[in-house]
């Protein structure tokens, strides 16, 4: 059979077994056991089906991510974004919009402490959205705020997004992250620009606040968050110094997350058992989900799909900046109909050789397909961000939200058009951080 036709066939059946409710992660398993049974002979399948998910579980670099789990569980149930939240708050309450941009500062202080953007969106939910409410907000502009906002956690270290990008594409997890900092940073200054230009348009979004806070009580209220500063500092500081390996930073952040609850008698025994327990859990899914992706990825390689895709690409002459603009449409258009862990996982393994057969600079590659995730996560109708949103605000209406993130797609879009226009964005931190 033709290596084109093959790879199509094992991705077809990929996408009808999500289409039929198989979990991703024993989708990609079957058809790729099958694919490879079929395409060299089933003791081949069998043995990668034994030695590939060993290989995976024994990799030291992926402790990382239960690390990073646990120490987002930890910080969520010490109460430090309620911290984040009401110290940002005081700093900006005399502006008009003012709970919008404290929702959007605190969520990029907490992704510093959390890489999970489900988290971020529930639990910002329950914490802000109720205040926004109370004090006239839209509806949808407040619940789109929050699950934008959310996003960050996927590009601010640490993240389980690009400690995923990392594994499946062989590349260096401590650079990857480190260029996710710049163009979160980047996102998070682009919301606040932008909702500000938007309320100045739709000023009925969001009333003017008459809260008042004294000099004193903003600087009290720095009080809480420097817990946050110091989990940062020592993560990314860490990493970018060379003082940490990945893993030895996920530690560092999961033991200092713990002694910060602990130190401020806001973790339970019960607490830190549900946060052991959610970071098994969640970690045992990625791993999964991981293993499946490497084995499809394994199947492509085997039957020729990627090197004849290879070819077909070099054939047809496409530029670089041709083949990242067909990606980007690509997820985009996907994004509203297949969740960002399937994008990753289902179009990375052949995605991936044909950026490099093309000469792209692999973590620009890797960062920019975050970015594109990011944006599908908040993408209607299946975006995972709003249904953590909806989720936890059940009287809030799908329409609202789908209304009130526009906006919102419209602001990532544009940064999205600046990082292609100064890949050194990305590729700045990485580059110091490989000369320290």
């Amino acid at each position: 059979m033709d290596s084109l036709v093959s790879g199509l066939l094992a991705v077809s059946a990929l996408l009808l077994l999500l289409a039929l409710g198989v979990p991703i992660a024993w989708s990609m398993m079957i058809v790729a056991v099958v694919g490879m049974w079929v395409a060299v002979d089933v003791n081949f399948a069998m043995t990668m089906l034994e030695t590939l998910p060993y290989d995976t579980a024994v990799n030291f670099t992926l402790v990382v991510i239960p690390m990073f789990i646990l120490m987002g569980g930890f910080a969520s149930r010490a109460g430090i974004i309620e911290g984040l939240y009401e110290a940002v708050h005081r700093f900006t309450a005399r502006a008009k919009g003012n709970l919008i941009y404290a929702t959007i500062m605190a969520s990029a202080g907490f992704a510093a402490a959390s890489g999970s953007t489900l988290v971020s969106s529930t639990v910002f939910t329950r914490i802000a959205m109720p205040q926004m409410l109370r004090f006239g907000y839209s509806p949808g502009i407040s619940a789109g705020s929050i699950a934008a906002a959310g996003t960050l956690a996927a590009l601010i270290p640490p993240s389980i997004g690009i400690i995923l990008i990392a594994s499946l594409t062989n590349q260096s997890v401590g650079q990857l992250l480190m260029a996710g900092v710049m163009p979160g940073i980047l996102t998070a200054t682009s919301y606040m620009v932008g909702i500000r230009l938007f309320l100045i348009r739709y000023p009925e979004w969001a009333p003017m606040s008459d809260e008042t806070y004294s000099l004193r009580e903003k600087i009290s209220g720095l009080r809480m968050v420097w817990g946050v500063v110091l989990l940062a500092t020592l993560i990314i500081g860490g990493l970018y110094s060379g003082l940490f390996s990945p893993s030895a930073a996920g530690a560092v952040g999961a033991a200092g997350a713990l002694l910060l609850g602990l130190s401020m008698r806001r973790l339970s025994k019960v607490d830190i058992w549900e946060s052991f327990k959610e970071g098994t859990l969640v970690s045992g899914r990625l791993m999964v989900i991981l293993i499946g992706g490497l084995l499809m990825g394994r199947l492509l390689l085997i039957n020729g799909f990627t090197d004849e895709v290879n070819q077909l690409v070099i054939s047809l002459g496409v530029s670089p900046m041709e083949l990242m603009i067909y990606i980007a449409i690509m997820f985009i258009v996907m994004g509203m109909f297949v969740d960002s862990l399937s994008l990753i996982v289902i179009t990375l393994p052949f995605l991936f050789p044909i950026s490099q057969t093309l000469g792209i600079n692999e973590i620009w590659f890797g960062i920019i397909i975050l970015k594109l995730i990011e944006i599908a996560a908040i993408t209607p109708p299946v975006g995972l961000n709003l249904f953590a949103v909806m989720g936890a605000a059940p009287e809030l209406k799908a329409t609202e939200l789908y209304r009130g993130i526009v906006p919102f797609i419209i602001i990532e879009l544009l940064v999205l058009v600046v990082l292609f226009m100064f890949p050194d964005i990305v590729l700045w931190l990485p580059e110091t951080m490989a000369q320290s």
